[in-house]
């Protein structure tokens, strides 16, 4: 391409959901322009109607703008380019496709649907048109094109030799002209299809660099051929590899539902935190130079380059996923987390107020997605059953016996505690330890045990009786001392 600014479009489809496969190619997209000083262009492309999904473009708007995507130029901001919507640039597409047939370039094609299919039944598998209608004489074209016969216009495409196309990832590719269809640029309703549209508007907007996944690298030499067509020059093509999942059994398939969410707002509703995932799948075929992996979206720009993308397909792991989101929960403020999370705790607790300060505090260490947080502090909203048996451990050296006596101690030393706090709390429990010379464990045990009700929770005895606070605290050690003098 031409050694002006870099320019590259996301241009998705409003079809649903941002699966993290087109997720990956805009920050890629992204990165590709920002990386080189370039522009960034948002488009869509929505020809295909029947496939168009109602509130699928607030869905777009809304995951770019949530991961840090901002465009230079797209349908709501606007730029030289316009309009950046395809349905509104329809009056463009049929006189460049008529351009082609009037150069001998392209034709109408007249054949119905049930030739067509006809056509393919006898063929069979790998069967292409028959390029029946390419040197119809003008005057049978002009006849059926005054009659109204219905048509759509297909390019020409040679009938030997080969072409060969550069892409960036994969090197020259070649594929031989026999095994190219005489493609349809317009279809019968006047509707640009989903090559040709792509074309037109990618020359016409001075994109330098297509960025799409390697399942269109097959697409390639028809988008050749008709840059070729036109004489334009051929922009620089960056083939990714694909997102693969992998299998219970241990094999891997292109990454889908059955191996978890796999779209943007599926993997945010099940607690990942947008930064963490444009980290995590910007690595998903890309390998920085230093092997480094946490990148904030501007250190990916200044470190982002196209050499380092991969050819070979990317496994997305679940796992490294939550990995990577537990060090960015580890990375926030306390006062970010508590924000982060509070959503969930109200879910809990309802209008219950709490001390969201040590709460946050001893979750904030521990959680790896922030779904988790109902579940560790639902025994906070009420306490659960449970066995008396759970007073007993081995390495605290707690038994049912002396298990009642020791929270008797703590329950008489709390209920003259001055400050609830903390500080307070953890310095009576460490004391009456010291002065009955018993393990912290030994004091500690029951009284987390009696306070929950659970063998596993975030925090300890003493935050967690800060945070039910003097009365709910002191009414739960008493039932837990009533369990245990009633076995």
């Amino acid at each position: 391409m031409s050694s002006g600014k870099v320019r590259t479009r996301f241009a998705p489809s409003p079809t649903g959901f941002m699966h993290v496969g087109n997720l990956r190619t805009a920050i890629y997209e992204y990165l590709v322009a920002k990386s080189q000083g370039g522009d960034f262009i948002l488009r869509l492309e929505d020809t295909d109607r029947e496939r168009l999904v109602e509130g699928a473009e607030a869905v777009i708007y809304k995951t770019l703008q949530t991961v840090g995507l901002s465009y230079d130029e797209g349908p709501d901001i606007g730029g030289p380019y316009g309009p950046y919507i395809q349905s509104q640039r329809l009056d463009m597409y049929l006189p460049y496709a008529k351009q082609l047939v009037e150069e001998g370039k392209a034709y109408y094609c007249f054949c119905t649907k049930e030739r067509l299919e006809q056509l393919k039944e006898s063929s069979g598998e790998g069967g292409g048109y028959d390029r029946h209608c390419r040197e119809l004489p003008r005057e049978e074209v002009e006849r059926l094109l005054n009659a109204g016969t219905p048509y759509v216009i297909r390019q020409k495409m040679p009938l030997e030799g080969s072409t060969t196309f550069h892409d960036a990832v994969f090197g020259d590719i070649t594929v031989e002209n026999s095994e190219l269809d005489d493609q349809i640029l317009i279809k019968t309703d006047g509707y640009p299809t989903y090559n040709f549209a792509n074309v037109i508007d990618d020359h016409t907007m001075h994109i330098t660099h297509v960025v799409r996944g390697s399942e269109y690298l097959s697409s390639a030499p028809k988008y050749n051929l008709l840059y070729e067509a036109f004489g334009w020059e051929i922009p620089t093509y960056i083939h990714l590899p694909l997102i693969m999942g992998k299998n219970e059994d241990g094999s891997i398939s292109k990454l889908s539902k059955r191996h978890g969410a796999t779209s943007f707002e599926g993997l945010v509703q099940e607690g990942y935190l947008p930064e963490a995932v444009v980290n995590y799948i910007a690595l998903l075929g890309w390998c920085p130079k230093d092997n480094r992996e946490m990148f904030s979206l501007k250190e990916l720009e200044e470190n982002f380059s196209i050499d380092g993308i991969s050819k070979s397909p990317s496994i997305f792991d679940y796992s490294k996923l939550e990995w990577f989101n537990g060090e960015y929960i580890r990375s926030k403020t306390l006062e970010e987390f508590t924000a982060l999370a509070m959503p969930y705790y109200k879910e809990v607790m309802g209008d219950k107020e709490l001390d969201w300060t040590i709460l946050s505090s001893i979750l904030q260490p521990r959680v790896t997605r922030l779904t988790q947080i109902p579940e560790m502090i639902r025994f906070f909203q009420e306490l659960p059953e449970y066995d008396a048996g759970l007073f007993v451990n081995k390495k605290s050296k707690t038994t049912l016996e002396n298990s009642g006596p020791v929270l008797q101690m703590v329950i008489d030393g709390l209920e003259g505690l001055s400050q609830w706090n903390r500080e307070g709390i953890h310095d009576f429990l460490i004391g009456l330890a010291q002065e009955k010379e018993l393990k912290n464990g030994t004091v500690m045990w029951p009284a987390r045990i009696a306070a929950s009700g659970m063998a596993v929770t975030p925090g300890g005895a003493v935050e967690i009786l800060a945070i039910l606070g003097r009365a709910e605290a002191l009414r739960r050690l008493k039932l837990g001392l009533g369990k245990l003098q009633r076995r």
